[in-house]
């Protein structure tokens, strides 16, 4: 006899999951079910070649996948091999990009699209009927010549993340150098003073809000792009540059990077009084801070009741004190409006919402955030950019570079805001085309503030 099988479900003709008891053999699991999983690697395929006649009009649905190593040398898919195996069966790729969590725990929890391809219409609807009935949406992908670009789905890694998380790498390499130069260099050369125990935690610190603010606003200069774009072609039916269209492509990437990195400086801006140069420059500073010792004639030395000596050894300044109440409450609430943009990226949040709250929160809260981000920066600034002592090697304090960007967009924003710019860019957005045959005229006379779509 056959080696039995082992325990697996089979769909019934209903929808509905039914168990097949464990040590079924072959020829028997195969008889009766039309259609059939094949849930065996690619070498054992040969070990079916048996069953020929039991699988001969039936639907194979083929849910395995190729390692890289296997996928790459292959000229055809595992569904193109099965098929030449079987030809009198009909072979549908369904159910590979699906992880087995997914399937255990329902669509609920997981990537709800399932591809499908085959060449038989007939065979994909009655896959598309299961997948259904098990709450899953079917994706028609074609016929079984498609089915190797599918098997290349699940051996990507981050496909998606790659452009953002080089760009916030290569920002991260931009800043740290930048601030290498200003803070730990340029004490070395012109003071002769070590600096070098600021690389692991201090110059990390300084250089990660300068790649979050700057992730940031390249989340949103691309939408004032697209808009000064529409506003000058005066239609939007003409595609972006590739280049463009890219980068609106990879926002959310960019924006959860930009997350990653506020979340980091909050982080190591709490671990900076646990150092232990922290420590030594308080001890320095309580140190400098004390009185002279006691001298032999008392009129001559001053105690602690002589008008004018508590003053000397009492340190406030109302300007830095506000400055520094300023900065951390604004910083505070940057970081909190950046976390609710992180959380209605995930697509469970991101679902519960509709077009106009999801619009809200992403363009207008991130906006806000934006302008919030902003306003620390300059707090943290405050009149250092106009200090000579601040421009190391002749270097301006890195905190002006990154204002850059983030002013062009805020700039840019309000200028849109304009009625002469808005009105025509909603009526553009809306189908209106300059030079075009579509032309919608919009009455003045009651008409209700809409909120137009951000690109």
């Amino acid at each position: 006899m056959d080696k039995p099988l082992i325990s697996r479900r089979l769909m019934d003709s209903d929808g509905s999951l039914a168990e097949t008891p464990s040590g079924t053999p072959k020829e028997q699991a195969v008889s009766s079910p039309e259609i059939i999983f094949v849930a065996v690697f690619r070498e054992h395929y040969s070990s079916l070649c048996a069953l020929s006649d039991q699988l001969a009009g039936k639907i194979l649905v083929d849910v395995s996948n190729p390692t890289e190593n296997e996928h790459l040398p292959h000229r055809e898919s595992n569904d193109e091999f099965l098929a030449s195996l079987f030809p009198a069966c009909t072979v549908v790729e369904a159910f590979n990009v699906i992880s087995a969590w997914t399937r255990q725990a329902g669509p609920r929890d997981g990537n709800q699209q399932v591809p499908i391809c085959s060449d038989q219409p007939e065979a994909k609807l009655s896959v598309s009927e299961m997948v259904h009935a098990m709450g899953f949406k079917p994706v028609d992908m074609g016929p079984l010549a498609s089915t190797r670009e599918v098997e290349a789905m699940p051996l990507r890694l981050l496909p998606g993340w790659k452009v953002p998380t080089l760009l916030a790498l290569g920002l991260f390499v931009c800043f740290y150098g930048y601030n290498f130069i200003r803070d730990v260099l340029h004490p070395y050369v012109q003071e002769n003073k070590n600096k070098f125990y600021k690389l692991p935690v201090s110059v990390v610190n300084t250089t990660l809000p300068c790649v979050a603010y700057m992730l940031l606003s390249l989340v949103y200069l691309p939408g004032v792009l697209a808009a000064a774009l529409q506003l000058q072609r005066g239609t939007k039916y003409r595609r972006f540059p590739d280049w463009l269209d890219h980068w609106l492509q990879h926002r959310k990437q960019i924006g959860l990077l930009s997350f990653f990195c506020a979340v980091l400086h909050a982080l190591y801006s709490f671990c900076l009084p646990l150092r232990r140069s922290h420590r030594y420059d308080l001890v320095n500073l309580a140190i400098k801070q004390m009185p002279p010792p006691a001298c032999a004639p008392a009129p001559a030395c001053p105690s602690l009741s002589t008008p004018g000596f508590a003053n000397k050894g009492y340190l406030w300044d109302e300007e830095e004190v506000w400055r520094m109440e300023i900065y951390l409450s604004l910083g505070v609430l940057a970081l909190g409006t950046l976390s609710l943009l992180a959380v209605t990226s995930l697509p469970s949040i991101a679902n519960s919402l509709n077009w106009r709250e999801f619009s809200f929160v992403q363009s207008t809260l991130g906006f806000v955030a934006l302008v919030l981000s902003t306003l620390h920066t300059l707090t943290y600034g405050w009149t250092r950019a106009f200090e000579e002592s601040r421009y190391k090697f002749y270097l301006p304090p890195t905190f002006t570079l990154t204002l850059l960007v983030p002013c062009v967009v805020i700039l840019a924003k309000g200028l849109f805001l304009l009625p002469c710019f808005s009105r025509r860019l909603a009526k553009i957005r809306r189908g209106w085309e300059k030079d075009g045959a579509v032309r919608f005229t919009v009455s003045t006379e009651h008409v209700l503030p809409e909120k137009t779509s951000h690109v």
